[in-house]
């Protein structure tokens, strides 16, 4: 005989449905821990289903620990979703188990334990108890030196996260030089991080523009320079104007000023050059309505 109290202590373990707890229960003949296994096995059954949609949404975070940061970033499908605090405990153990582990990749990470789990399978089993497909899609690990200090700022609610790494400046100036970092939405740290192969091809569309400006071919490659330089102003975080600046002093002359220079910067904005979900909630509503 399954009883409600039963049922009741399977549900607050694993978070599944009481049907689906009533059913696990029968299938195992009351045995709860192999209601677990089972409810599990059914989860990763679920999680699968829902392999081929799309996860855009979600959080990125951030998490320093002495002179080790991570910066990650989860995904769900719908942004309802990414502000469920289970989904946001769920971020939190992942950082917490990335930042004390040797993982490079995401399929380093998604093998690496936590508490008897490893982070795919505790995916998996969210994505059943949740409803949403949900994913690990990025992380980066840093280890500072002593006379580094770590920034971070979180954005719009972890829609935008961005860690820093100063040499000699305060944690004040990189955490004010993270928050340029997010507003400003720089992608590389300094000219010589751009690849070559992309700078010679935005210099090539530079050309063709002023060509079809109509300015003169033997002026080109000295227009050239200070359409370069903007460029540089643009996707440079050393290079932007300093947003806080009354003396439009760049960012770098801004560390330096303060007795520093800028080793690092990461920054994750949720979803930046991923699909979109499209389907709206009322739809979605009347898809549940005629199941």
């Amino acid at each position: 005989m399954i009883s409600a109290s039963m049922v009741k202590e399977l549900r607050e373990k694993t978070g599944a449905g009481m049907l689906d707890c009533k059913k696990a229960l029968e299938e195992t003949n009351g045995n709860l821990d192999a209601a677990i296994d089972w409810l599990r096995e059914k989860g990763i059954s679920k999680a699968a289903k829902k392999a081929d949609r799309i996860a855009a949404e979600g959080l990125a975070q951030v998490l320093i620990d002495e002179n080790d940061a991570i910066i990650v970033e989860v995904n769900s499908e719908t942004d309802f979703v990414a502000k469920n605090p289970e989904f946001v405990n769920l971020v939190d153990t992942i950082a917490k188990a990335l930042i004390n582990s040797d993982a490079k990749t995401v399929e380093d990470a998604l093998k690496v334990e936590v508490e008897g789990n490893t982070i795919e399978s505790i995916i998996t089993e969210k994505t059943a108890t949740i409803g949403e497909k949900l994913s690990l899609r990025r992380f980066t690990k840093v280890t500072k030196n002593d006379d580094d200090n770590f920034g971070s700022y979180i954005h719009m609610g972890g829609k935008i996260a961005v860690l820093t790494v100063l040499n000699k400046a305060s944690e004040e100036v990189a955490k004010e030089v993270a928050m340029q970092s997010a507003a400003m939405r720089p992608t590389y740290v300094k000219p010589t991080d751009i690849p070559t192969e992309v700078l010679e091809k935005e210099k090539d569309i530079m050309r063709a523009e002023l060509a079809n400006e109509g300015k003169p071919a033997d002026k080109i490659e000295n227009i050239l320079v200070g359409k370069v330089n903007k460029y540089y102003e643009e996707v440079c975080l050393e290079n932007q104007i300093f947003i806080k600046a009354e003396n439009k002093e760049t960012v770098a002359k801004y560390v330096s000023n303060n007795g520093g220079s800028i080793v690092d910067m990461i920054r994750y904005e949720v979803g930046e050059g991923m699909e979109k979900r499209e389907e709206n909630f009322a739809e979605e509503v009347a898809k549940a309505a005629n199941v």
